[in-house]
């Protein structure tokens, strides 16, 4: 019932996917467990690689469909077995199928994990977001977080950290299970600032597995 009213989202999704995404493409939304989930993980921006942005797709749309990287660092963090990271990795992107994207966001939701985007709208690669779009997803992206309710969430990258929080901050300067606040309205969530560990982060995956390790035993 809950990933219904966190879907009730999607339209402003699409809305705001005509004004700053790339065309022939749909927003891609959070999935995983959409009720309380022990951690939400909030990555930048959805790219065309995602094989649920296309028109043609009749799956779940979910962050990281068809590639390959993070997947890795779920499997690591222990989101996904090692035999379902095998299959991933066997899998070209033209071979994904919404059958198994369900499957893998069971698993996920299985996990307790929660996976979205600030930004939803789809670009063509990965160049880098201005902060003024970010911002334009603000208040979707609270109200996903109040519909969700995560325990905790997780911020990957500088710019995702400090548009969501309201300030300039530097992930590397967090230690161990160090947090921020962030408040809405009568609520308040921990949010944990990390490394991007995908794309030109890539070499920061070690350092954003710790920090959610030390993380999640705190």
């Amino acid at each position: 019932m809950n990933a219904m009213r966190v879907s009730s989202l999607n339209p402003r999704f699409e809305k705001l996917q005509r004004v700053h995404g790339a065309r022939g493409h749909h927003s891609v939304c959070g999935a995983g467990c959409a009720e309380k989930p022990r951690v939400m993980l909030v990555f930048m921006n959805p790219t065309a690689r995602n094989v649920s942005t296309i028109p043609s797709w009749r799956g779940i749309r979910a962050p990281w469909l068809g590639t390959k990287n993070t997947w890795r660092l779920f499997h690591a963090l222990g989101f996904i077995t090692r035999r379902t990271l095998t299959d991933i990795e066997a899998l070209k992107p033209k071979n994904w199928t919404p059958r198994f994207a369900r499957r893998l966001y069971d698993e996920v939701a299985a996990s307790g994990v929660f996976v979205t985007n600030l930004a939803k709208c789809v670009q063509v690669d990965a160049r880098p977001l201005p902060d003024s779009v970010f911002r334009e997803y603000l208040p979707l992206m609270y109200r996903e977080i109040l519909l969700v309710r995560p325990k905790y969430i997780v911020t990957f990258g500088n710019q995702v950290s400090s548009v969501l929080l309201g300030k300039r901050v530097s992930v590397g300067g967090y230690k161990k299970a160090e947090h921020e606040t962030l408040r809405i309205g009568a609520r308040a969530f921990s949010v944990f600032p990390a490394h991007y560990p995908v794309g030109q982060g890539q070499r920061n995956m070690p350092l954003a597995v710790l920090r959610l390790r030390n993380m999640l035993r705190n």
